[in-house]
Parts: C-alpha cells; sequence; structure tokens
C-alpha cells in the first residue's frame, strides 16, 4: 500500500515548482494545469496552505508563493495560452521580457509574449533586436485591431485572453481583417 507522500510526492513537487515559478496562479489556472489530478491539486493546495508554503487572497483567487511582487496580468494571460495546450505540453517556464513564458508541445518550442496596446511599435523593435530560439510564436493583444499593426516574426497565431472566463480566441494574421 502506498503512503499519502508516496502518492502526492509527483503533484506536490510540481505544483511549488509552478507557484514559485510564476508566482501567481489563479486557482482555476492551477487545477486545469494538472488535468484529471483536480482532486489530489484540491487537497495539496489546502496542505500546503494550511502549512503556510504558499498562500490564497480570496479577492483575487490568487495562489501565490509570499512574493511582494504584485500579480503580473501579462504573465497570467499567458498562463491561459499555456493551459489550451496543457495536454500536450513537455515543459513549460517563465522566461524574462519581452516574452512571458515558453512550453514544449509536441516536441516544439513556443514561445509566449504579450503585446499591450499602443506599446506595437516598441515590442516589434525588441524582438527585431533580440533573438530567440523558440520556433514559434503566440502573441496575445488586447485588442483584435492590433493584429494588423503587427509583425512579429514566426508569430503562428495571435489571441485575446478573457481573464475572467479563462477563454482564449485564436486569430491568424490575415483574420483581424475580417
Amino acid at each position: 500500500m502506498k503512503s499519502r507522500e508516496q502518492i502526492y510526492r509527483k503533484e506536490a513537487a510540481e505544483l511549488l515548482r509552478d507557484l514559485t515559478t510564476y508566482h501567481y496562479i489563479h486557482r482555476d489556472q492551477v487545477l486545469r494545469l494538472y488535468p484529471g489530478k483536480e482532486s489530489k491539486i484540491e487537497n495539496l493546495l489546502a496542505y500546503f496552505t494550511r502549512q503556510s508554503r504558499i498562500f490564497f487572497d480570496k479577492d483575487t483567487g490568487l495562489y501565490h508563493d509570499g512574493t511582494e511582487a504584485s500579480p503580473d496580468r501579462s504573465l497570467l494571460a499567458s498562463l491561459w495560452v499555456l493551459i489550451d495546450f496543457i495536454e500536450k505540453v513537455e515543459y513549460h517556464s517563465a522566461v524574462d521580457f519581452p516574452a512571458m513564458l515558453v512550453f514544449v508541445a509536441d516536441g516544439e518550442l513556443y514561445e509566449v509574449l504579450h503585446i499591450p496596446e499602443d506599446k506595437e511599435a516598441m515590442m516589434e523593435h525588441t524582438m527585431a533586436q533580440q533573438g530567440s530560439d523558440a520556433e514559434k510564436r503566440i502573441v496575445i493583444v488586447d485588442d483584435p485591431e492590433q493584429i494588423s499593426r503587427l509583425y512579429i516574426p514566426n508569430t503562428v497565431a495571435y489571441c485575446t485572453v478573457d481573464m475572467e472566463k479563462g477563454t482564449v480566441c485564436y486569430y491568424r494574421q490575415e483574420d483581424a481583417d475580417g
């Protein structure tokens, strides 16, 4: 018979890694990062919260690792994109600006960027100056009308994220005009 530690060890380590990597994760995001393991994750969240290893903000619905930094809206939006691919994801991690996170799915490296409205030119310039190993990029925009003003190399999709519902709507560049 397996002990509780043996049953939860892998998920516990992964959950703590995710929280320390992303610092803030919405409750629904945490559960959706572990499809089919929701009850185990709920138990671990309760356990780690009681132990003060992680914290839960009831006002925002966010779990966090105790960092003093504020939640990053761009990173939270990027997590919703990651979750759309989670069944195929082999690895994921936060990265430094300009990308928010990277993940490997089906052996291909994806980079997720968020381009706030009125920051298109700055981000295009930044991306042109910075090399990347990413084979594919997914670019989050605040408004689909931004897409026609962007050229980001290796972009396979543009998208918007509904932060309340956690839904992602994808566009290709030629779809943006109608």
